[in-house]
């Protein structure tokens, strides 16, 4: 079964948090997996890393209603950092919005590979796993 290195969480629900947790598990897709309640912390982990890229995350799933720094600030910020990570983070939102500006929004965002809305299975994580590895 393939799996990525190290997948990132970032979201600030801690019932979607506990849950997504028992999903990567059932889904086995990664061998370790980095949680972040928000989009700030998120973006100076990465920063951190940036010199040792082995601890930067492969995919990161992004949560867009957070406080501090939301999906699209975090998407903003990030976008700044691409240049400089020396690897291809892959990044999916997953979002309970039903927003069709967010779906719009995102759809013309070239860094962010799909938009799922919750609930994210492991099915469906499986299959996005194993087309990037």
């Amino acid at each position: 079964m393939k799996k990525i290195n190290t997948l990132c969480v970032i979201d600030d629900d801690d019932i979607y948090t506990f849950t997504i947790k028992r999903i990567i598990a059932k889904a086995e897709v990664a061998e370790k997996t980095i949680f972040f309640h928000n989009g700030r912390v998120a973006i100076d982990f990465i920063c951190n890393c940036m010199e040792a890229i082995a601890n930067l995350p492969d995919m990161i799933l992004l949560d867009l209603n957070m406080p501090v720094l939301d999906g699209w600030q975090f998407l903003d910020e990030f976008i700044k950092l691409v240049p400089r990570l020396g690897k291809k983070i892959l990044i999916y939102i997953v979002s309970s919005s039903i927003d069709e500006d967010d779906f719009k929004r995102a759809k013309e965002m070239e860094l962010v590979s799909d938009f799922i809305v919750k609930p994210l299975n492991a099915i469906d994580l499986r299959n996005i796993v194993d087309q990037w590895v």
